[in-house]
């Protein structure tokens, strides 16, 4: 394997289907020369290569603890001050470029990113100049379009600044050539790339995971909102609402192994724990969920349905305040250890007191259980990452509704309600405010319902928040993250400002 470094370091010169495999140009000798013309020969091939598309989508796991981390609903925990650095350092905002979960986080979008361009640069024609046609190859491409659209979106909220390339996988020649786009044209991209997805996939799709109309539609809408474009969001979103999708009953009962791709799942990234793959040098890039792990609670021992952890993520007295009594959702995500153990004298469970930061609460949403990890066990829990639930849809459709150009708050007021109706089990916590009043409870619902789930620290940025109530927050500098200096030193890239 050639190991001159070149643009990005993550990428390679394509991805082999179906896993975390890669293909490079190897020839040692003539005899043995790979090229792209060894590839994408078949229905097969084309379709072996779109699964690959997907496989980076699981090594992103890490946004979701970043996007709590950073906000006011958790904070790194950890064993002690050096451990977890990285997570230490997002929680403070005293991060830096060499910050290695968050260049994780742009290796493994930009790998999606090229395994993506690759199927696009052969989408007419195959590497030896062959159409290969095949039913169904419209709605496959509209998987890819998604999945370059998410990995886009991924970047353009947490690096800001980014370089943007579409028409092909990058090679060595490529090197210190592309320029990174302002944050516009990346959304413009991602916009092109959801437009196209929702005109060819299909609204159903049997096998768990795999990208739909709606699901495209609802990443559209997320999008809008983080431009402000409340017009244009919408009706996007209406779509979604009127579509299939029904709140589960029970809250509690979403993030339980049974309530994965349930009915009101409109797109989940699938863990398993049957990977054959996971292993210490690689943490976030198997197939089972890392960030299961790094929520449970460290050295717990008993009978519980839990198993131990590392005690990371840890929800904050704040995030556990700001629910009313009565709020279901407050036991679903916050677990208070102290007082589960008192009212569960049976389980015998003892634990390792006061981590780092210790708030007594921990992530209970992902909080990992006995039975649902195999092989190396911290590495590999199959607990799907919820990114998008009915119920924030009815959020996000409520908030365009409230602050488009002539606003509807009486059916933002309806979805807004469902939400909490859902949380109370009543509808005698139902609101009625109106104007900036049912803007801003739409904004508190949105963390009360979506706590620990990544949002948090993403929503206060784009709404203005961030400076206000997060404290350490740096007005133009935190609202995004550093590029990792690989990046700056390889591809000759600009910092971010305040890094």
């Amino acid at each position: 394997m050639n190991t001159k470094k070149y643009i990005y370091t993550f990428l390679v010169i394509g991805a082999l289907c179906g896993g975390c495999t890669q293909w490079v140009d190897y020839s040692p000798k003539d005899d043995y020369k790979v090229t792209d013309a060894d590839y994408l020969k078949s229905e097969t091939d084309y379709r072996s290569m779109g699964v690959s598309v997907y496989t980076p989508i699981q090594w992103l796991n890490q946004v979701v603890p970043i996007g709590d981390i950073a906000s006011d609903n958790a904070v790194a925990g950890g064993e002690n001050a050096s451990d977890v650095l990285d997570l230490q350092q997002i929680d403070d905002f005293l991060v830096n470029s060499q910050n290695g979960t968050l260049t994780e986080v742009w290796k493994a979008a930009y790998e999606g990113i090229n395994r993506a361009n690759y199927l696009y640069q052969y989408k007419d024609t195959n590497p030896s100049g062959v159409a290969v046609n095949f039913a169904g190859k419209d709605a496959l491409y509209g998987e890819v379009a998604f999945l370059r659209a998410y990995y886009y979106f991924t970047l353009v909220k947490v690096f800001g600044n980014v370089p943007l390339f579409v028409d092909k996988k990058l090679g060595i020649a490529d090197s210190r050539t592309l320029k990174q786009a302002k944050p516009a044209e990346i959304y413009a991209q991602i916009e092109k790339d959801l437009t196209n997805a929702i005109a060819v996939l299909p609204t159903t799709d049997p096998k768990n995971g795999r990208i739909t109309k709606y699901a495209a539609q609802a990443l559209l809408g997320k999008v809008y909102l983080y431009q402000n474009k409340f017009d244009a969001a919408a009706p996007v979103l209406k779509s979604v609402v009127e579509g299939p999708y029904t709140l589960v009953s029970n809250f509690g009962n979403i993030f339980l192994q049974s309530g994965e791709n349930g009915s009101e799942a409109v797109f989940e990234i699938q863990y398993s724990n049957a990977s054959p793959y996971y292993n210490w040098g690689g943490t976030t890039r198997g197939q089972g969920n890392y960030a299961v792990q790094q929520c449970g609670i460290r050295g717990l021992t008993g009978n519980s349905p839990y198993a131990a952890g590392w005690s990371t993520n840890l929800p904050t007295q704040d995030l556990a305040n700001a629910y009313e009594a009565g709020d279901t959702r407050k036991a679903v995500t916050c677990l208070d250890i102290e007082a589960y153990k008192a009212a569960n004298p049976s389980f015998n469970i003892t634990y390792q007191v006061a981590p780092y930061k210790n708030t007594g609460l921990y992530n209970q949403k992902y909080l990992p259980r006995k039975g649902e990890s195999s092989g190396q066990i911290e590495l590999n829990y199959l607990n799907n990452q919820r990114i998008i639930r009915l119920s924030d849809v009815y959020l996000m459709y409520a908030e365009a509704l409230n602050r488009k150009a002539s606003p509807d708050d009486a059916t933002a007021l309806i979805y807004l309600n469902k939400v909490r109706q859902r949380a109370f089990g009543d509808n005698n916590h139902n609101l009625s405010a109106t104007g900036t009043s049912l803007r801003d409870a739409i904004w508190k619902e949105r963390r009360l319902e979506l706590g620990m789930e990544g949002d948090r620290f993403f929503d206060l940025v784009r709404t203005g928040q961030a400076a206000t109530k997060l404290t350490g927050f740096t007005v133009g500098k935190n609202e995004i993250f550093p590029i990792p200096q690989v990046e700056i030193e390889v591809s000759s890239l600009v910092q971010n400002p305040g890094y």
